[in-house]
């Protein structure tokens, strides 16, 4: 996150940050990211919100479960995810990645 928001402001891109571990997750974003991105990208598997899950809860995951389960646990979702001017979804941070990536910059 820190590596993303960094290079936004050197870079002159305005952004809003929604801390979605603190704030909960809008379902609506779920299923447009899930959409526009894959839902396998998005689900954080990783981490130990993931390894704190019962059996059944990691069992046979779909988008739909998977949506149920990020909303229930927001830090299952992965970190940043950044919806470009564009309206393309960029999941993690990627140096190279953001320079392609369409913003209006704030000069």
């Amino acid at each position: 996150m820190k590596k993303a928001m960094n290079w936004l402001s050197l870079n002159g891109v305005e952004y809003d940050l929604h801390d979605y571990k603190k704030e909960g997750v809008n379902e609506a974003w779920l299923k447009a990211w899930c959409k526009l991105a894959s839902w396998d990208s998005l689900l954080n598997t990783r981490g130990t919100t993931w390894r704190k899950l019962n059996d059944g809860e990691r069992a046979n995951v779909d988008e739909k479960k998977a949506c149920e389960l990020m909303k229930q646990y927001p830090s299952l979702v992965k970190r940043p995810v950044l919806v470009d001017d564009s309206g393309q979804v960029h999941i993690g941070f990627s140096e190279a990645q953001y320079q392609q990536m369409k913003f209006a910059r704030k000069n």
